[in-house]
């Protein structure tokens, strides 16, 4: 267990809160095992009717932290990480998202499996895998195309920009865009409502939203097959020792 992750029942809602603000909410194995544990478990406990996802301060999450990212084993499918995947993609319980402010890397890509994504007015997006000489995780290869279309989520991958709330809510990333504070309030009213419901029908409900969820399980292990050859390459080599050394990378010397 770790202080890093704050779990909370209100009104039967779980409320899952990342808090590591010195560190911009970037994520270490011990968090992903937190988290994973806190949306799977949430399916088996009758008193969680919903599940939001937060963070503290003015930041919902830099994304891995790199340091911590690099030294864990991306082979093994029980690692936290991947059991967070797992967790987000399979819950049938409703999924929502609060976004304080920047979603960077995994803080864009996970909002893809919420239900419901609040983002305050603040908020900012990034993908940058492309710059880090890595491929999208998160089955976002899959679920971005299918929400925001094939050339926006091309634009948002392949040249990996940031952008900003209102493009994220055009793009079909965020349900709603809330002023500066109020994203959790709303998140929060929402999830009531969800916890009203019948639910055994909204699980129904929910499952026939999303359908092909083989496709997302081929999906997650396709870009997770690609993402360890991709880590292991001299192109992601130059680009962490860049990112560490403060400098812009320099992949002229690949062809």
């Amino acid at each position: 267990m770790t202080d890093l992750v704050k779990i909370e029942l209100i009104d039967n809602i779980r409320v899952v809160t990342m808090n590591r603000p010195d560190k911009k909410n970037a994520l270490t194995q011990d968090m992903y095992a937190v988290m994973a544990d806190a949306v799977a478990n949430a399916d088996e406990d009758p008193q969680v009717r919903a599940v939001i996802i937060t963070g503290v301060e003015d930041i919902f999450t830099s994304g891995n932290d790199l340091n911590d990212f690099l030294k864990a084993p991306m082979d093994d499918a029980e690692t936290p990480v991947w059991r967070f995947l797992r967790a987000i993609a399979t819950t049938t319980t409703p999924l929502l998202a609060a976004v304080n402010g920047a979603g960077v890397g995994i803080g864009t890509t996970m909002l893809l499996h919420c239900d419901f994504v609040y983002a305050s007015e603040n908020a900012r997006f990034h993908l940058p895998f492309i710059n880090l000489a890595l491929v999208p995780e998160a089955a976002s290869s899959l679920l971005l195309p299918r929400c925001a279309g094939y050339r926006k989520a091309a634009e948002l991958l392949m040249l990996g920009e940031p952008f900003d709330a209102n493009e994220a809510l055009e793009a079909g990333v965020v349900t709603a865009v809330a002023t500066e504070n109020s994203e959790l309030e709303m998140a929060m009213a929402t999830a009531r409502k969800l916890a009203e419901k019948p639910p055994s029908a909204l699980r129904q409900t929910k499952a026939l939203l999303r359908g092909e969820s083989q496709s997302m399980a081929e999906r997650l292990k396709a870009e997770g097959d690609e993402f360890k050859v991709c880590l292991k390459s001299p192109e992601a080599k130059e680009a962490m020792t860049a990112f560490f050394e403060r400098r812009p990378p320099d992949f002229s010397k690949f062809s």
